[in-house]
């Protein structure tokens, strides 16, 4: 294995890959085939909780794409992560009918009780905080889903509650 920085914003942080592992997913669970390449991504993803850009190399070289085409879909794609994301991803809906419920003041709590300070992620890299436009519960609004746990009708008295079952 190999320690590598994840991105130039912050150098300190490190990645181990295991290439072996990186084999595994490209040669046996897709086949070297290039035509799954969105799958190698978001295999790749699920394993590292982003896509680090020293497996996106790799994956040029053993599939014999283009790292620039590789790249690009990287981040065309909303659901793929160029950056370290937390353990725990939070996805606060901020869609009409979650603003009108108080949608904001839960986002702003949530800032608040994890320290974020304008960052998107925690610096213990236990959550990171995304706003959404819709989660398609809106009549639960406003609405919070934590990972995949949906959490409805939630109001800024609840942010610390709902965390706390998050390691």
């Amino acid at each position: 294995m190999n320690k590598v920085s994840p991105s130039t914003t912050d150098p300190c942080a490190e990645v181990e890959i295991d290439y072996l592992e990186l084999d595994k997913i490209i040669e046996q669970e897709f086949d070297n085939d290039k035509e799954n390449l969105i799958m190698i991504l978001q295999a790749i993803q699920k394993r590292y909780n982003h896509l680090p850009q020293p497996t996106l190399k790799y994956l040029s070289e053993k599939i014999n794409v283009p790292y620039s085409q590789i790249y690009g879909v990287g981040t065309f794609y909303a659901t793929f992560s160029l950056e370290p994301k937390g353990r725990n991803i939070i996805s606060i809906c901020l869609g009409t009918a979650c603003h009108v419920r108080g949608g904001e003041r839960v986002r702003e709590r949530i800032e608040d009780n994890l320290n974020l300070d304008g960052k998107h992620t925690t610096d213990d890299m236990r959550f990171t905080l995304e706003g959404v436009r819709c989660i398609g519960c809106c009549s639960l609004g406003p609405v919070l889903k934590v990972n995949e746990d949906i959490h409805g009708r939630i109001g800024a008295d609840k942010v610390e509650e709902i965390l706390e079952n998050y390691e």
